[in-house]
């Protein structure tokens, strides 16, 4: 398996920061972290999680730090510029030869998605939630139909509702997937959350 290259692309302004591993074919994968202000950055299971799965099915992955945390440039921006962190990201992936992004946000990182395609519904080719946490931020869901084609939580995440989850991916025709005994974080409960990517990747696949 090829490693990861520690790369830097021009974000506005700023300056980005991202882990980026090249695999053969026009697939990748751009994945993003959870809150800046609770620790999170692109060095996180969930993120590993994502990408270890993604790239053993051949897709080229970029994990990237949102402005403010590693050597991202820039401060926090309560979700604002952090949409600008995401498009940065894809055009510096586009830019290596990759035409299909599925984007794939964890926890902070679902939310920036979710308002990002609120903004621009036609630039990502597919999105995955993971632990979308709508309990602690506000998720407009209206005009998201047919751009999340995954949710994932776990039964006993305390930032999710997930009976209202089940309502909303209906409404947004997505496909919600409920892992047992998994919190928030999926500390142990790494290789059940890589078994419902691969799946999913089957079917996109198949």
């Amino acid at each position: 398996m090829s490693q990861e290259e520690n790369v830097f692309w021009k974000n506005g302004l700023l300056v980005g920061e991202g882990l980026w591993r090249k695999k053969t074919g026009d697939a990748g994968v751009v994945i993003c972290h959870p809150h800046p202000m609770m620790g999170g950055s692109m060095h996180n299971n969930v993120v590993e999680t994502i990408r270890d799965v993604f790239s053993s099915c051949g897709y080229s992955t970029l994990r990237f730090n949102f402005r403010g945390v590693g050597e991202s440039t820039g401060r926090y921006d309560e979700g604002k510029g952090e949409k600008q962190d995401i498009l940065s990201a894809c055009e510096f992936v586009n830019q290596q030869d990759i035409k299909k992004i599925i984007l794939a946000g964890y926890s902070f990182g679902a939310w920036i998605c979710c308002r990002l395609l609120k903004d621009r519904p036609s630039l990502i080719g597919s999105t995955i939630l993971i632990s979308p946490p709508q309990k602690y931020f506000d998720f407009d869901w209206i005009g998201l139909e047919d751009a999340v084609e995954l949710i994932v939580c776990g039964d006993s995440d305390f930032f999710c509702d997930v009976d209202d989850l089940r309502k909303k991916a209906k409404d947004i025709h997505s496909k919600l997937t409920v892992l047992r005994a998994t919190d928030h974080f999926y500390a142990g409960q790494e290789a059940q959350l890589a078994e419902c990517l691969r799946h999913y990747i089957h079917e996109k696949k198949a």
